[in-house]
């Protein structure tokens, strides 16, 4: 089997999910940064992954999107087993990451980075400006981003809000069925924070499933459905957002006394 085909059997871990993961684990040397995890999100839902530092959700995310493939563990994408062990076979899955860098060129503009690596051409060498700045208004539009003035201004002129907004627009080119973010909201104020966060409803509302890392409990209660906690590498706990508290989640994060915690008893 070519190394980034995904399909490896008939059926998954969660037929209910769009992604399901089932005792995902990962070591670097004798560190055990994810141990026996089972996650999983679905169509037109936003899972927030939430924990301390070295909780292991930057690697949960990095497993998923291929960039470091688990040690064990098995993952289904809408029911179907697959293996994700490379980035190439988790974008060909439909699955988008956006790290907390960004990887925007700060010497380009708008247009340009959205499309950098896939361009659109007219014929085999003549790039398609005007199409490429067409679609880039229209996705900006899509998403609700108002605050551009223009679409050919360089990237490093943006706010940080901005900035993070064309990452995830960038992220959309594809037609992603699931977004990874990592740390959306980092040094960002109140009002680009907002306009983020709105941003992620609006991913929702495509009926896609997003995954969220953040260390800002507000920002998570204020768009998530359901909030998973890691700690020390493993699943601590899953809450179901509308009928938690953010004392229950800290509770999880620190390994305090959950005891009343509204959790699910199998996340899978």
């Amino acid at each position: 089997m070519d190394q980034n085909q995904t399909s490896v059997g008939p059926s998954g871990t969660d037929s209910g999910a769009l992604l399901a993961l089932k005792g995902f684990s990962k070591s670097f040397g004798p560190v055990e940064a994810l141990k026996d995890v089972d996650f999983k999100v679905s169509k037109g839902e936003v899972v927030a992954l939430v924990g301390d530092n070295g909780a292991g959700k930057s690697t949960l995310i990095k497993a998923i999107s291929g960039a470091q493939p688990p040690d064990a563990g098995e993952a289904s994408w809408n029911g179907r087993r697959v293996r994700i062990n490379t980035p190439h076979a988790a974008t060909s899955l439909g699955i988008a990451t956006v790290y907390q860098d960004l990887a925007l060129a700060e010497n380009l503009d708008v247009v340009a980075n959205l499309f950098l690596g896939q361009e659109m051409a007219s014929g085999l060498t003549v790039l398609n400006e005007t199409a490429m700045e067409k679609k880039a208004v229209e996705l900006l539009s899509s998403l609700g981003v108002t605050t551009l003035r223009s679409v050919r201004t360089e990237v490093g002129m943006l706010s940080g809000g901005q900035r993070q907004a064309v990452a995830i627009a960038r992220s959309l080119l594809g037609d992603p069925k699931l977004v990874m973010l990592d740390e959306p909201t980092a040094a960002l104020g109140i009002v680009q924070t907002e306009q983020i966060l709105k941003l992620i409803e609006r991913l929702r509302d495509r009926n896609l499933g997003v995954i969220v890392i953040s260390h800002n409990l507000a920002n998570v209660f204020e768009v998530a459905d359901r909030i998973a906690v890691l700690r020390l590498g493993r699943l601590a706990a899953t809450f179901d957002a509308d009928d938690s508290t953010r004392e229950q989640v800290v509770a999880a994060i620190t390994g305090a006394d959950v005891s009343d915690r509204n959790t699910e008893e199998n996340p899978l």
